[in-house]
């Protein structure tokens, strides 16, 4: 029998509770954290939606369509009930500055005009699939003064091989509490996107990390986490014609036999 794929996910969650180093942050809590971590996940084994506690799937579903819409306002995720970002706000305003889809979307050239990194990423895909520098960054080193926040999931790679699609997401920070279960699904589910537009088949997500932690207010609840036993994972279809990346609506996907155990909450650290 194959080993459940959340292993690879709490088997982290273990590595950093018993070898995890203490440092201080610049949120009120301090974290344990290892450097250097990597989590597989295979398409084939299901969608990787985690099951040893309730994900919710439409709030990471919206977030990410925000991400691909290129935009720095949080008018989207309020639509939605998404509301974990207003902490990052300036004070007045609905803007998170330039983050995550903007630079996906609307990358700034030395000479001022923009550079739409995904659909790019997607041509390349389509026409160069043998490339080996098919690479979405969020990392705008020039522009970290303009983001409300540096961007923690930091640039993705994807690769074709044989009519299989793969993406490699590098996670500069990593909380692995509360963001590693979002960063996982988010970027399965893209996986099966870009994977649906260009007609190739979805087959491995993977994870690198540089700081992978959990905050010391979480510790008690992943000791919680680490007592429960994988479901299967779910099934996600994404049904309708759809032909480009900006046409992507709730509709269009479908999550099948979701079995989970219950919720488990803690704090958001604002940092």
């Amino acid at each position: 029998m194959k080993r459940h794929p959340e292993y690879e996910y709490l088997e982290l969650m273990a590595r950093i509770l018993k070898d995890g180093k203490t440092k201080p942050t610049r949120g009120i809590h301090p974290i344990k954290s290892v450097f250097g971590a990597q989590v597989r996940f295979d398409m084939r084994a299901g969608f990787p939606m985690l099951t040893t506690k309730k994900m919710p799937f439409k709030t990471l579903l919206h977030e990410l369509l925000w991400f691909i819409s290129g935009s720095d306002s949080v008018e989207y995720l309020h639509e939605h009930n998404i509301k974990y970002w207003d902490g990052f706000l300036h004070e007045g305003s609905d803007s998170l500055g330039r983050v995550y889809g903007v630079q996906w979307r609307h990358w700034r050239r030395p000479e001022g005009t923009e550079f739409d990194q995904l659909q790019w990423a997607i041509d390349e895909i389509k026409n160069n699939p043998n490339s080996k520098g098919i690479i979405v960054s969020a990392w705008n080193a020039g522009e970290l003064d303009e983001m409300r926040l540096p961007p923690c999931h930091t640039m993705f790679q994807f690769d074709v091989t044989k009519g299989k699609l793969r993406l490699q997401l590098y996670q500069r920070s990593w909380d692995v509490f509360l963001g590693a279960p979002f960063n996982i699904a988010q970027y399965a589910m893209l996986l099966h996107m870009v994977a649906h537009i260009t007609g190739l088949e979805p087959r491995e997500l993977i994870i690198s990390a540089g700081n992978a932690h959990l905050y010391t207010n979480h510790l008690e609840v992943a000791k919680e986490q680490l007592c429960r036993k994988p479901y299967p994972f779910p099934t996600l279809k994404i049904v309708g014609d759809v032909k480009s990346i900006d046409d992507f609506k709730e509709e269009n996907f479908v999550l099948e036999n979701y079995q989970s155990h219950d919720k488990l909450k803690t704090d958001l650290v604002i940092v």
